[in-house]
């Protein structure tokens, strides 16, 4: 069987944090004889280089390539790009992992849309990665229709041939940004980009040590002497004029003036502040025109015309105003409807803790050069973004909090010009109602739900929360698109959240009373604070007594705030004993029901639940004092490791 995808991980002293990525790779859901993994050991002084060749040993699907130690990953990966076997070649590194049918999904993907550079979803844990990128896929991508610039990291899969028909390779030695010129080449000369983006592909991941390359401080001289390389990549193959300029503005914007923009700046030593200022702006008087800056929204275009102007007291100074401006957002109204779940929002900016307020009808002209002060920079920025009201956008995203994976959630906005004191100034409200549909959430555990809001020159998330004066209604639990949903505030931060499947113990079903419970014959009906959509599903319920089971058909269907739940009991088989009961919800999960069934001659009657018994309750603290001294022993050991 031809290998359909050559997996290449450069490698260099992981320790335990290779495992994750192992263990990812080898249970890819595309058949195992269908792709190989390539380790190339960077010379590695740990364990690492004997753990990967026991792996080799035992799985024929792994290969090890040892190397005295170059300094960076362009090596590596041009040493596994030149083992591949495979169509397609997919670079991963050594303390990330790859959701598991990345393989199978991205190749299918690019084969289909005959993509030479396939890009798949991505995850971050701890890390920055696109977002808008992904909002949807994009079969046919360039850099003209998609914003694929803002993706040049080398986590994608590269058809190998196209690699080998333009002789592209990574940059070799100890160096940085490396990736971006290799990427910025491929997709410039690519006869075609695929973004997937329904499936999260590849998990972005912080180790707990902070010791990923791209967490070091870095030399801002060899930095930005390499970031002109990736310059040079794009002057070789454009044209002067607007394209071009529309991609040199990605490395002016995101390596150059975001670095030096509010808290982010504010942050590092003032030595080195000053020394990122100096080398950014050699770069940007060296090599960027007019245009590319003129592209950039209005905060960003003051910083860059404050780094031409060398003026850097005053790049600082704004990055303490911008320092405390802020997204705020505020939950409304939360309920189910129509099978989804309804989550009425509104945010705005604040500045310094205070509704962010803007001049009415501010004079508007263009930034012809850099602001005269601080205030004129404000006034710059406040007057343009008045201007830009009419393309405020507001989103909601759910974030698994396990993973960081993230999905846009359909969502309906308006926005709103609210007076803001008797001086003539404006706030602008976003007001929007998100449609969450369970079925379309592919992982189990808590979702964060996530506001991102764009206005003016900026683009900021928050979590959803708090409710205003502790009002902070929650619908039912619901039962919908074969999950348990359990919509809730967190603790202490009352912020909105979602538990899927997980939270089956805490689902509201113990306000339920016995007396509310009826059976009639074989019929047993009982009103539960649970939601269902309109069309009913089909559940069942567990009846357990002393090792034997029975599971009777039921149905839940809506009935006023919460649902019906209606059951055909095995009367004949019941009798004599006492019957705890269960809601089978799906998938299967059971739901533990405040009620217990004892059938006798005279029929079933409902019951409150037995209490265990003494030693099942011993057994209980048991297990959880063992439970909390096994998470204690592993934290310590986690500790000692870093």
């Amino acid at each position: 069987m031809p290998v359909k995808v050559s997996v290449v991980v450069p490698v260099y002293n992981p320790g335990v944090y290779v495992e994750e990525c192992i263990a990812s790779l080898l249970r890819q859901s595309l058949p195992p004889d269908e792709y190989e993994v390539i380790f190339v050991d960077d010379g590695s002084t740990d364990d690492t280089p004997a753990r990967l060749d026991a792996l080799a040993a035992a799985d024929p699907r792994v290969t090890v390539v040892h190397q005295p130690n170059s300094g960076w990953s362009g090596k590596p990966r041009n040493v596994g790009i030149a083992a591949a076997r495979g169509e397609y070649v997919m670079f991963v590194d050594h303390d990330d992992h790859l959701g598991d049918e990345a393989l199978q999904r991205m190749y299918a993907y690019g084969v289909a849309n005959g993509a030479d550079v396939v890009v798949g979803k991505m995850a971050g844990k701890g890390r920055a990665v696109p977002v808008e990128l992904f909002r949807r896929d994009h079969p046919r991508a360039t850099v003209e229709n998609a914003p694929l610039i803002d993706s040049l990291t080398p986590h994608k899969m590269f058809r190998r041939a196209f690699l080998d028909d333009i002789g592209l390779r990574f940059p070799e030695g100890r160096r940085r940004l490396e990736d971006h010129v290799f990427v910025t080449e491929a997709y410039l000369r690519a006869s075609n980009v695929s973004v997937l983006s329904d499936y999260v592909c590849y998990y972005h991941v912080r180790r707990d040590d902070a010791s990923n390359a791209g967490f070091q401080r870095f030399d801002p001289d060899g930095y930005f002497k390499n970031l002109r390389e990736a310059l040079d990549v794009v002057e070789r193959h454009t044209e002067p004029g607007p394209p071009r300029d529309r991609l040199f503005r990605r490395w002016l914007r995101v390596e150059m003036v975001e670095r030096l923009r509010g808290r982010r700046f504010l942050a590092l030593p003032a030595d080195y502040r000053r020394e990122l200022f100096e080398e950014i702006r050699q770069v940007v008087v060296e090599r960027f025109g007019p245009g590319v800056a003129a592209g950039l929204q209005p905060t960003q275009q003051v910083v860059a015309a404050l780094i031409v102007a060398d003026r850097y007291d005053d790049v600082e100074a704004f990055a303490e105003w911008e320092a405390g401006i802020a997204l705020t957002a505020v939950p409304e109204r939360v309920a189910w409807q129509d099978g989804t779940l309804r989550v009425g929002f509104s945010a705005e900016y604040a500045s310094a803790g205070e509704p962010m307020a803007f001049a009415a009808d501010p004079a508007r002209t263009p930034l012809d050069g850099p602001p005269g002060d601080l205030a004129a920079a404000v006034a710059r920025v406040g007057a343009d973004t008045v201007a830009r009201f009419g393309k405020a956008t507001a989103d909601l995203l759910l974030r698994e909090r396990s993973s960081g994976a993230q999905y846009f959630q359909p969502v309906e906005f308006t926005r709103e010009e609210v007076p803001a004191g008797d001086d003539g100034l404006v706030r602008l409200v976003l007001r929007a109602t998100a449609a969450v549909d369970p079925g379309t959430l592919a992982g189990d555990g808590p979702w964060d739900a996530i506001v991102r809001v764009k206005l003016g020159g900026w683009t900021k998330e928050c979590r959803l929360g708090p409710a205003p004066h502790g009002d902070r209604p929650a619908p039912h639990a619901g039962v919908v698109g074969d999950h348990v949903v359990l919509p809730y505030w967190t603790a202490p931060h009352a912020n909105l959240a979602l538990d899927v499947d997980r939270a089956t113990h805490r689902v509201g079903l113990g306000a339920l009373a016995p007396a509310d419970v009826t059976v009639s014959g074989d019929r047993l009906r009982a009103p539960l604070p649970l939601y269902v959509p309109d069309h009913g599903t089909e559940v069942s319920l567990r009846l357990t007594s002393s090792g034997a089971a029975h599971h009777a058909p039921a149905t839940l269907s809506p009935q006023g705030s919460g649902a019906l739940l209606e059951a055909v009991l095995p009367v004949g088989d019941l009798r004599g004993r006492t019957w705890r009961t269960a809601l089978g919800a799906p998938g299967p999960r059971f739901l533990t029901l405040p009620f217990a069934l004892r059938a006798g001659a005279d029929g079933v009657q409902v019951v409150r639940t037995p209490r265990p018994g003494a030693v099942r309750r011993f057994a209980r603290r048991v297990r959880r004092t063992l439970g909390t001294a096994l998470r204690r022993a592993a934290a310590r050991v986690r500790a000692r490791r870093r």
